[in-house]
Order: C-alpha cells, then structure tokens, then sequence
C-alpha cells in the first residue's frame, strides 16, 4: 500500500509538481481520504518519502556508474557519474524538480533527508579522495582562497569531506553545483532554442568542469 501510493502521488508530481494533496491521491485510489492519513499522516510525510527515494535512485545511479571499470581513470568516472546524474533527471524531471527545482512553500525537509542527500556529491569527493591517495591528482595552491573562505572550508572538510585540502574542496564544489546548473538549465527549459545538440554540448562542459576539479587526462 506504501508502494501504491508513493506510485499515484509520482504521477501528481509529474502533473501538478510537488502541491501534493493526500485527499487526491487517496480520490485516484479509491480510498476514502481518512484512510491515507494511516499511512502518511500529512502531505509532508509524504513529501519527504519521495524526496528520500528520489535522493536514493539518484545515488544508486552516480555511485554505479562513479566505480567505471578502470580505477585510475578519474575523468571517465567523472564523466560516467555527470551523464548518470543527467540520464536520471530526465528520465524522472518531476522528481528532480522535487529535490532540485523551487522550494516546496511550507515543507521544512527533516533530517532524514541529509543523508541521501549527500551520496551524489560524496562521489565526486570519493573520486576527489583516490586522486589523492593515487598520486593522480594534486591539490591547487592555498592560496588561491582568502582566509574567511578557507576557514569555512577547512570546517566543512573536517566535518563532512575529511581528507579533502580546502582549495581542492572548493572546486570540486564548483564542480558538482555547475553540474546541476547544465542540468537544471536543459530540463527546465533554459536550453531551448539554443543549444540543439544537447549531449555534445553536455559533454563539453563537463570536461571544462573536469578541468577546473583539476582531473587528469588518463595516462
């Protein structure tokens, strides 16, 4: 029954974007609207039910495709990893809009979402961390943050991303929110008219982004 309606309220998603209502969703299942509330006691509970199976999928298909058969080839994991993001949102735009688009008016997203949230840019970290240990990849220089910005950053990188030296942290964060801009801009339109050879132009990007994280090119 959980299944059946997470499945009906996708579909509202996919059409009414994320103003979900629990009567609704209860109406295209022929349920009478109290009977939903057992399940999911408010629209919220639900909402975050999506969020963190949608959170999962996209996970489960960057961290797949993030192992690549050859270890050492940091820029065709990325590369792999950055195509697997972009497949999955549009082949799901309704839930990537969810956990992507505009902010859902009144829902507070709990802490149960953090942790899903995190798996996709924990592999660019993880691809960041091998680099690292492999000798493939070098830090850049210090210096290139100024000391309020390296702070935050060293905060950050002893809490979440351990390891991690600041100023590599910094662009491997350009990195991953520039890949969401791509995209977000071709899902939601920004791309129409302009650009009409999508993957090419995908992939053209994210080898610049590639460039800037400071991947190598394979030996």
């Amino acid at each position: 029954m959980l299944d059946e309606i997470k499945t009906v309220a996708r579909q509202h998603l996919a059409t009414d974007g994320a103003n979900l209502s629990l009567r609704a969703v209860a109406r295209d299942m022929g349920m009478v609207s109290s009977a939903i509330y057992r399940y999911f006691p408010s629209r919220d509970d639900l909402l975050t039910a999506l969020i963190i199976e949608a959170y999962n999928a996209l996970g489960d298909a960057v961290e797949a495709a993030a192992a690549g058969p050859d270890r050492l080839d940091l820029r065709a994991r990325w590369h792999a990893a950055c195509r697997a993001a972009r497949d999955w949102a549009l082949t799901h735009p309704a839930e990537y809009a969810l956990l992507y688009g505009s902010p859902v008016p009144g829902y507070a997203a709990p802490d149960d979402t953090v942790s899903p949230a995190q798996r996709p840019p924990l592999t660019l970290v993880g691809l960041l961390r091998e680099g690292l240990e492999t000798g493939l990849l070098s830090p850049p220089p210090a210096d290139e943050l100024s000391t309020p910005l390296h702070d935050d950053l060293t905060e950050l990188a002893d809490v979440f991303f351990t390891g991690i030296p600041p100023a590599l942290l910094a662009r491997g964060m350009a990195g991953w929110t520039q890949l969401f801009g791509l995209i977000s801009f071709e899902l939601f339109g920004r791309l129409n008219q302009t650009v009409a050879h999508r993957d090419e132009y995908f992939d053209h990007q994210v080898g610049l982004l590639a460039d800037l994280i400071g991947l190598p090119q394979p030996r």
